[in-house]
């Protein structure tokens, strides 16, 4: 399998697409490493990972604190002694008109879905593996977006330019970056959207994808099948922004 003998880090994998991901990578040979704020939430993915045969670790972590950041890094290698797949998958969403917007949520959103990726990725730069990956798990909202979300739509797009930035500084490390933007998910976030919940924003059935989708490509993008895809971004939307 394309992942034996690697160990790979999934953030927000306790649910949706992170958890989709973490089983993908499980069942193609990684050892995996679910890294989540919610500890029940990592436990039960832990679980369900493990139960296809791969070695899982669950590791609770608020990717906005740089220190259990660095505690998820250090106890992987301690346990498995490398890792080489980083999957920057933990986010959150801030639901309002944006002259309501208050620092603290604007802070909120970017320590979660801008600097937990960049404390994880600064960790791998120091201590991953040469041939290592990491995946950037932006969204469609980086380059199209609807009302209520500012935050999210622009720490989203923030993280298309760590992905950039990160892609150009990690190539002398032997180290690949990439990112995914994911469409309409079938996931709680998107079902939990006060946008589509009021019917603000109407979404066709036959336009949301299913977090296995968005992990297929993330598999891809972390394998040595990708090793020469640097710095790309890949909508994973079923088309629909071409609609849009």
């Amino acid at each position: 399998m394309m992942f034996t003998g690697k160990v790979a880090i999934v953030t927000g994998g306790g649910s949706g697409i992170g958890l989709a991901t973490a089983v993908r990578l499980g069942a193609l040979g990684a050892t995996v490493v679910i890294a989540d704020v919610s500890a029940p939430h990592a436990e039960a993915a832990a679980t369900k990972v493990g139960a296809g045969g791969a070695a899982v670790w669950a590791s609770t972590c608020d990717v906005s604190k740089e220190s259990q950041v660095a505690a998820t890094v250090r106890g992987t290698v301690e346990r498995f002694g490398r890792w080489d797949v980083l999957v920057n998958n933990a986010g959150l969403m801030t639901f309002k008109p944006l002259d309501e917007h208050t620092e603290e949520d604007w802070l909120r959103v970017l320590h979660v879905d801008l600097l937990g990726a960049f404390f994880f990725t600064k960790q791998a730069f120091g201590t991953m593996q040469r041939g290592g990956s990491i995946v950037n798990v932006s969204s469609i909202h980086a380059v199209e977006t609807t009302p209520l979300v500012a935050s999210y739509a622009a720490a989203k797009a923030a993280l298309l330019s760590l992905t950039r930035s990160s892609a150009l500084e990690g190539k002398a490390k032997g180290l690949r970056v990439n990112a995914v933007l994911p469409g309409a998910i079938d996931t709680p976030m998107l079902w939990s959207n006060p946008n589509v919940r009021s019917g603000a924003e109407t979404i066709s059935r036959a336009d949301v994808g299913a977090a296995e989708d968005v992990a297929a490509v993330i598999a891809y993008l972390a394998s040595d099948d990708a090793r020469f895809v640097q710095g790309a971004m890949v909508r994973v939307d079923g088309g629909r922004l071409d609609r849009l």
